[in-house]
């Protein structure tokens, strides 16, 4: 899925970004309201991982939605 589509179904697939990184609150998930470059920095943030390493996992579950 790209993240257009991602961005308009933002409701329905943020359920799925939760389950995939727990660590990111309910909070988080509405702010970042499917803005790519918001979920990278929250990933990196809550997890201490690098923001190349983000953008992998981020994109390894975009790619899984569909």
């Amino acid at each position: 899925m790209n993240w257009d589509q991602i961005k308009g179904k933002w409701m329905q697939v943020k359920g799925k970004a939760k389950e995939q990184w727990g660590d990111l609150t309910d909070d988080d998930l509405d702010r970042i309201e499917g803005n790519r470059d918001q979920f990278v920095g929250r990933i990196q943030e809550r997890y201490g991982i690098a923001k190349e390493e983000a953008q992998r996992q981020l994109d390894d579950w975009s790619r899984r939605l569909d």
